[in-house]
């Protein structure tokens, strides 16, 4: 008698959430390659992250996502980095291969492969609101693909500073900071403005202050958001005439990137949009 494959398990460490769509795509997407996997959400408090993690891999897990507050303080629980993780000092996917925890950040990847259905990120001068966990990932993953330059624009100017630094320094990308005070104007010179912070998220009039009129035709504009999927940013921004590129892109290629770290194989994106769509009634 054949014994029957033992089921695999990835889950998803951070913050309570009510309701995942990670989970719920991920399951999907599971399911549609006719694997028998399963995604836990699992809620951590920092202080018992090196337990979690170990107990990962004695628990024989493949993987997983780490959200806030993890992403940093699970780098001392790995093995080793990616070249990304490694630059950007910050984790959300993890992979156990040959029982070794191996560390990846997949969220400036997914933006940066949503970026590349609209436009190549080579070559483009870049302008990005906010330096923190998304915004970085975003800024280091378009300095390796190659982005002429980038424009950080934050309302902290040590952070702004420290990421500028990075960028010029172990990525070598010209860059360059702009304390963000009060209404700032669209960079005139920039291809892609990107929204790499929280603004919007759950609030379709909340706003970043910007002067709207300021948004040039040519521009593609993003948002990290998706939730509303059209922020009130976007919707500035293609009133103007520019090209818009919503969250939802990164959210789903980010998964996809972890699906294949994870399983070996190539998941089905339009189910995974599908999944995500639903969830969030869009």
């Amino acid at each position: 008698m054949h014994e029957p494959p033992i089921q695999q398990i990835v889950c998803c460490m951070g913050q309570p959430v009510s309701g995942n769509p990670s989970q719920f795509m991920m399951e999907r997407a599971f399911a549609a390659a006719g694997l028998d996997w399963r995604y836990l959400t699992l809620e951590v408090a920092p202080e018992d992250l090196g337990d979690a993690v170990r107990g990962m891999r004695a628990m024989g897990f493949r993987g997983g996502n780490f959200t806030l507050p993890h992403k940093v303080a699970v780098v001392k629980y790995l093995d080793r980095l990616s070249e990304a993780a490694e630059l950007m000092g910050a984790v959300n996917c993890v992979s156990i291969e040959n029982g070794e925890l191996i560390g990846e950040n997949t969220d400036g990847k997914g933006f940066v492969e949503s970026l590349r259905q609209m436009t190549d990120p080579s070559g483009k001068r870049v302008a990005i609101f906010g330096a923190g966990g998304a915004a970085r990932a975003i800024a280091v993953e378009l300095g390796l693909s190659g982005a002429q330059s980038i424009t950080v624009i934050n309302r902290t100017r040590e952070r702004g500073e420290a990421l500028v630094s990075l960028l010029r320094e172990r990525v070598e990308v010209e860059a360059t900071f702009v304390l963000w005070d009060g209404e700032l104007e669209i960079p005139a010179e920039a291809d892609v403005i990107i929204n790499g912070t929280s603004i919007g998220l759950g609030d379709p009039q909340a706003r970043l202050p910007i002067v709207a009129d300021s948004f040039d035709a040519r521009q593609v504009v993003a948002d990290v958001v998706f939730h509303p999927v059209r922020t009130r940013f976007l919707r500035e921004a293609a009133e103007r005439g520019c090209k818009t590129l919503d969250g939802l892109g990164m959210l789903v290629n980010q998964g996809v990137i972890g699906f294949r770290i994870w399983t070996g194989v190539e998941p089905d994106r339009a189910v995974m949009r599908e999944a995500v769509e639903e969830f969030l009634e869009v």
